[in-house]
């Protein structure tokens, strides 16, 4: 599906959220879309990797890392699992690492930041609930889009 998010809003208007512009495009896939699953952790990504390691269907894995920029919670290894196992893409409020290789993965892939510090790997979070962050709630099964102008959010798939 080819879309642009500013159409998308001018379509839409209220139905959309709009993501606040916080986030850095890290991915090699610049536009990406899906269902919305996520993951809750801090300075701990075990369960943004058990995430990853399913089968992802096109889906979008949202990880609440509560905005912390002290280590990363996404590097090459998870960003080539998540394209491997179907993932559209990753958005993270905190931080990824391994950015250049990154860029060269075909998944699309938004942070707050880069970081080269590991995070934990302690299984410490939680997985597909409600998760607030850049002015917007992030409800699994929700659509989230993205592209170079933003990302929005919606309760319904669009188009």
């Amino acid at each position: 599906m080819s879309f642009a998010t500013a159409d998308l809003c001018d379509q839409y208007g209220e139905k959309v959220q709009l993501v606040l512009p916080l986030f850095t495009d890290f991915g090699g896939k610049h536009q990406f879309h899906g269902p919305v699953s996520t993951v809750r952790v801090f300075e701990d990504n075990a369960l943004v990797r058990s995430a990853l390691e399913e089968p992802g269907a096109g889906r979008v894995l949202v990880v609440d890392g509560g905005g912390s920029l002290r280590c990363a919670l996404v590097g090459d290894k998870l960003a080539q699992l998540g394209k491997d196992n179907g993932w559209a893409g990753i958005i993270v409020s905190g931080c990824i690492r391994d950015s250049a290789v990154i860029g060269a993965i075909g998944i699309g892939l938004r942070a707050l930041a880069a970081n080269p510090r590991k995070s934990t790997k302690k299984g410490n979070g939680e997985r597909d609930i409600p998760v607030t962050f850049a002015g917007v709630t992030f409800i699994p099964g929700a659509f989230v889009y993205a592209d170079a102008d933003g990302i929005l959010i919606s309760a319904q798939p669009l188009r």
